[in-house]
């Protein structure tokens, strides 16, 4: 059986009439994938559920998230590229709340034919989009509107000892960040990253 076969026919015994196949969508990248929820309108406003285990084991996203983190930024901060590693490695599920965002995860799994390469997509208050980035991933978005809230959920609890990142201007992976390098603002930390191939491994 076919992957989106598969998710319909799971999908319709919980939600007759609704197509689970339409609400996750592969990405170039294996196990990267996007989720777009089924939103119901209607004069009082709208409904939606952002997260629903049932249907997202059925997609075959199996993390079970124990913390929500948000943050919010303004126009042109960056934040990334982040991500821990074993045993303290995090599986994600991000999305924006209110404003735009850029968002990019880098492939760091040694083993995968797209090792070393990125995806980006706009993630934002008014597409609802989410993406979520398996373990195995270094992650980091930039604020492309005025200020934007970004939450999201992850499978692991944060640890220092574990903590690693890779330079948001990496030469190596050289992300598109959609703004002049110029208008990025970075922390301290982040600008002391190291560059691609520097890294800690996530194995």
């Amino acid at each position: 059986m076919v992957f989106a076969e598969m998710m319909s026919q799971n999908f319709e015994k919980y939600n007759p009439g609704q197509d689970i196949s339409s609400m996750f969508e592969k990405t170039p990248i294996p196990d990267l994938i996007i989720f777009t929820p089924r939103i119901f309108e209607d004069e009082r406003g709208y409904f939606f559920e952002s997260y629903n285990e049932r249907l997202f084991a059925d997609a075959g996203i199996t993390a079970r998230f124990v913390q929500d983190n948000q943050s919010k930024s303004s126009f042109g901060v960056l934040r990334g590229l982040h991500y821990q590693i074993p045993p303290f490695a995090q599986a994600k599920l991000v999305r924006v709340t209110y404003g735009k965002v850029l968002d990019v995860a880098v492939d760091l799994r040694e083993a995968s034919p797209t090792y070393g390469r990125y995806f980006s997509l706009i993630l934002s208050a008014e597409n609802q989009k989410q993406l979520f980035i398996p373990r195995g991933f270094a992650h980091g978005f930039v604020v492309l509107s005025p200020e934007a809230v970004f939450q999201y959920k992850v499978d692991n609890y944060y640890s220092k000892d574990h903590d690693a990142g890779i330079r948001f201007d990496d030469a190596t992976l050289a992300i598109d960040w959609q703004i002049p390098e110029s208008q990025i603002i970075v922390s301290e930390k982040d600008a002391r990253l190291p560059a691609f191939g520097n890294h800690k491994v996530t194995k």
